[in-house]
């Protein structure tokens, strides 16, 4: 079941906000907590039994580790926590990977492979298991103390606005209202919540779908078929398709959260206005980039390092790592490595030359940068990334062979303008006023007639449509 899901507008969410306020306050997190298995459960119903063994196990070590006085000991329980996680990660998510490229190794020795049933990804893994970490390392540090209650924590890890694909809530982010959240349950966050919502859902429903469509049908194209302009067309569409469907997910999972009193941190900010691919990534899944930061990167050493060749190792590490991330394939590592490759370059002279180009220049020059790392992204594998990049500057043929309709190209420059408007003045201070309540009667009016006919215009849209893709699902 994801947002954009019939079953979840017009059955799910509206029968758990109307259960949600009827009920008493202290029954609302037992509330929470059923939506949030039921909600996993409709789309892996084998795989929430490892949730919440897994939750079980967490809760207890840390629940000892917090009591401990033993440094010793403090670090074992630790230790074993983590490895647990990440053990489960690598499991479901890189075994299939590790086990064919081994495979491949031994072939190439005249050994055969190695016999192995493909598993399954379970869904979200990545999100959730990346918060069962912080909360071990949170409480680890002392950040915050551990939750009393182990039904509190269960919801922490499989609060279902944020259990499929973010935001990633640190611990300490939501800690406190986890326990309690009377004074953000007011009427004027539940209105914004659901205006973000129906925002996110229009994203991802009016922008994202349509030019998926067409994405699927580029990438799909034989050696043959596809010209230089074809192939710049695919992946300009398709950097706005995953802009507008995982910030629409995002904008739709912090909206539910306010509509219930909670407050997630943002996901993102206008990334492709950014004038180099540092900027780019304070930006782009803020969220992975703060967690990247803070769990991985500065624990290496992260800019606190005597060599510059060891600050661009740490780079590199982390967004390898934030490559196999995002996905067990090789092209994916490489779109991380890509992306390190880049943060480097910043350091050495890449910030400065942006700067004396001014602007628009710099804006444009990384956008196309990024372009060349979705084509990465995107591809099947390697292979057919090569071919493309190939295709996309050996300028060859002319404008495709089969025609775009005229959707496409509205619908094309409408993600163009979106993306990009954040940079003329005095929008991103604009964007930010929306986001704080209270709101005037008159604005309240004005933003419940567009959202509502936004809903119904998305309603008719998914009705109509069978094809609504998910990018982040997999992940």
């Amino acid at each position: 079941m994801v947002f954009s899901s019939s079953l979840f507008l017009i059955w799910f969410l509206p029968v758990f906000l109307l259960a949600y306020y009827l009920i008493p306050n202290k029954y609302r997190n037992w509330l929470a907590l059923f939506a949030s298995i039921l909600f996993y459960s409709w789309g892996a119903p084998k795989f929430i039994f490892v949730i919440l063994g897994t939750t079980f196990l967490d809760f207890h070590l840390v629940k000892w580790m917090a009591a401990s006085k033993s440094k010793l000991h403090r670090r074992m329980m630790l230790t074993l926590s983590v490895s647990v996680n990440l053990g489960l990660l690598f499991y479901f998510k890189y075994s299939n990977f590790f086990i064919e490229n081994f495979d491949v190794l031994l072939k190439a020795f005249g050994i055969n492979g190695i016999a192995w049933t493909k598993l399954v990804l379970p869904i979200g893994i990545s999100f959730y298991t990346f918060e069962t970490v912080t909360y071990v390392v949170d409480v680890y540090r002392r950040v915050q103390a551990p939750l009393t209650r182990f039904w509190d924590y269960q919801l922490y890890i499989i609060l279902f606005p944020k259990l499929i694909a973010g935001p990633i809530v640190r611990y300490h982010e939501i800690a406190d209202q986890i326990v309690d959240r009377k004074a953000s349950e007011t009427t004027d966050n539940r209105l914004l919540g659901m205006f973000r919502f129906i925002i996110g859902l229009a994203k991802k429903v009016l922008i994202a779908n349509v030019l998926g469509a067409e994405v699927d049908r580029i990438f799909a194209l034989g050696p043959a078929n596809i010209t230089t302009a074809t192939a710049w067309i695919g992946i300009i569409a398709y950097s706005f398709q995953i802009y507008y469907d995982f910030s629409g997910y995002s904008d739709m999972a912090i909206g539910i959260a306010k509509m219930i009193g909670f407050t997630f941190p943002e996901n993102f900010n206008n990334p492709y206005i950014s004038r180099n691919i540092t900027e780019f990534w304070r930006r782009w899944h803020i969220t992975l980039g703060r967690w990247m930061r803070d769990y991985l990167y500065i624990p290496l050493g992260g800019s606190r390092v005597k060599s510059r060749y060891r600050l661009f190792f740490n780079l590199w590490v982390v967004f390898l790592l934030s490559g196999l991330w995002h996905g067990a394939a090789w092209n994916f590592v490489v779109w991380g490595g890509f992306h390190g490759l880049f943060l480097v370059l910043d350091r050495l002279f890449l910030i400065r030359f942006s700067e004396r180009i001014g602007k628009w220049p710099s804006v444009i020059l990384t956008y196309l940068i990024t372009l060349v790392g979705w084509v990465l992204f995107r591809a099947t594998d390697l292979q057919q990334a090569w071919f493309y990049i190939r295709k996309m500057f050996s300028f060859e043929g002319g404008f495709p062979a089969w025609a775009f309709d005229t959707q496409f190209w509205f619908i094309l420059l409408v993600g163009a303008f979106f993306a990009f408007y954040g940079s003329l003045k005095g929008i991103e201070s604009w964007q930010d006023k929306q986001l704080k309540v209270p709101w005037s009667t008159r604005k309240t009016w004005a933003g419940g007639f567009v959202a509502v006919l936004l809903l119904l215009y998305c309603m008719a849209t998914l009705t109509t449509s069978g094809f609504n893709p998910f990018i982040y699902f997999r992940f």
